[in-house]
Order: C-alpha cells, then sequence, then structure tokens
C-alpha cells in the first residue's frame, strides 16, 4: 500500500513466475519399490523436484509399469543390444542428458558404471544400497549379515563414486537383526527403510543441502560423518510405526 492507502500500480495485476522444478531422472532394472517411494513423496509435495524420467537396462521391469501409471516418460535400454559397457553407458548418457536432470538416482539399477559415466554425473548422482556401509559392499547383503551373525543391519543413501558402493553417505537406517530372523524378514524391514530416507535424502540435494564437496558429503556445508545422518533402529521403527522391540 502506498502513504495514501492506495494500492502502487506496479504491483497490480503481477504475478511472478513459478520457478523450474528441479528435474530427477531414476535409473532401475526391477520392480521399483524404491522408484514406487520417490513417485509417492513427489505426489505428496515432499520430493523437492520432478522425476521427469525413468530408465531401464531391464525392458520388462514392472518399475517402468509403475511410471508410466504416474505419467513419467518410460524409457527402455536394453544393455545386451550393445557391444560392450562402454557403448552402452555412452548410450545411456545421451538418453539421460536429453531430459536435462539436476539428479541422477540409482534405484536398484543393476549394472556397474564405467569411470566415464560416473564422471559426467559425479556430484549429483545418489544411490540405495541394502547396508549399512561400509559393511557389506556389493550383492547379497542380507544373506552375509546373517551369515556373519550381525546383530545390526540397514540401508544407506551415498554419492555414487568410481568405487563400487563406496561413496560418501548422506544417510543410513538401522535394523537390529532379531533372533529368528530370515533372509527374507530381514530384507523387507530393510526395504521399509530404503523407502523411508531415500525421498529425504533427494529432497535435501534438490533443496540445495546436500552435496558432494570434494570427498565428503556435507549438509548445509558442514562434512558429514562417514556414516552419513544416521537413523538408529528405535527411530526408523517410531516413523514406520514399527515395534521397536521386535
Amino acid at each position: 500500500m502506498s502513504e495514501n492507502g492506495y494500492a502502487s500500480d506496479t504491483l497490480q495485476d503481477f504475478t511472478p513466475e513459478p520457478a523450474d522444478a528441479r528435474r530427477v531422472v531414476v535409473l532401475i532394472s526391477g520392480s521399483g519399490t524404491n522408484l514406487q517411494a520417490l513417485i509417492d513423496a513427489q505426489q505428496h509435495d515432499e520430493l523437492g523436484g520432478e522425476i521427469v524420467a525413468v530408465i531401464s537396462n531391464q525392458p520388462d521391469a514392472y518399475g517402468l509399469q509403475r511410471a508410466r501409471e504416474a505419467g513419467i516418460d518410460a524409457v527402455a535400454l536394453p544393455h545386451r543390444e550393445y557391444e560392450s559397457r562402454e557403448a552402452f553407458d555412452g548410450a545411456l548418457i545421451k538418453v539421460i542428458e536429453r531430459h536435462e536432470p539436476d539428479l541422477v538416482v540409482l534405484a536398484g539399477f543393476m549394472r556397474i558404471l564405467t569411470p566415464r559415466f560416473v564422471q559426467r554425473f559425479l556430484g549429483r548422482m545418489l544411490n540405495i544400497h541394502p547396508s549399512l556401509l561400509p559393511a557389506y559392499q556389493g550383492l547379497h547383503t542380507h544373506a552375509r549379515a546373517l551369515a556373519d551373525g550381525a546383530v545390526e543391519h540397514g540401508c544407506s543413501v551415498h554419492f555414487v563414486t568410481e568405487e563400487l558402493d563406496g561413496g560418501p553417505v548422506a544417510i543410513q537406517a538401522a535394523v537390529a537383526i532379531a533372533p529368528d530372523e530370515t533372509e527374507d524378514s530381514l530384507k523387507a524391514k530393510v526395504q521399509a527403510r530404503e523407502h523411508l530416507i531415500f525421498p529425504i535424502a533427494v529432497r535435501w540435494f534438490l533443496e540445495g543441502r546436500l552435496r558432494l564437496e570434494g570427498d565428503a558429503a556435507t549438509m548445509d556445508g558442514t562434512p558429514l560423518p562417514p556414516t552419513g545422518m544416521r537413523l538408529s533402529h528405535a527411530d526408523a521403527a517410531e516413523e514406520l510405526d514399527e515395534d521397536a522391540e521386535e
């Protein structure tokens, strides 16, 4: 209002231009349960951006159907049609860059990435891994944890670097392993935690809070510890309405 109580003419009929949503490309190989968690977060305005494409190296991956049902561009790029890992990754780079993402998310993408690919998206690529890194890098994490008699397991979201499952961790969620735990029951508990923390990490990145600076993940400019931000079993169970005493 002006000094005379009249609205300023310079502000009438002015509508600020909406800021462009931050863009996310998700890579999958299978059913896409973590993709669904990201889609659900987006639909509740809790992701901090927009999933603009889902790409799978497996053309029959159910996650592609999840993307289509959500109105997201779903792209099948079968890796077996390429003569080498380098050739496939080169094609994948072109498909990803066509969508101009701010962030690339690996949500169950079962491919070892070439250095060229990693360097192209370094600092803007996150992966979800079913263990409390650095423990149990690689495959079969639940079976390995049970075979070792571990009392705690969980999942991690980390930046992707050239070291397999070795990039700086952003956030983890732990689960206590029960005496009668099976591989299937442990997998289900870990997956529930994956679905909890993955959208959080993506939102932090898209909001500009989570960054890769040198060899460290930082939150609001402060370096995170090797375990990143960590939810204990009790904290995660409370968020998931689980019985923390299980």
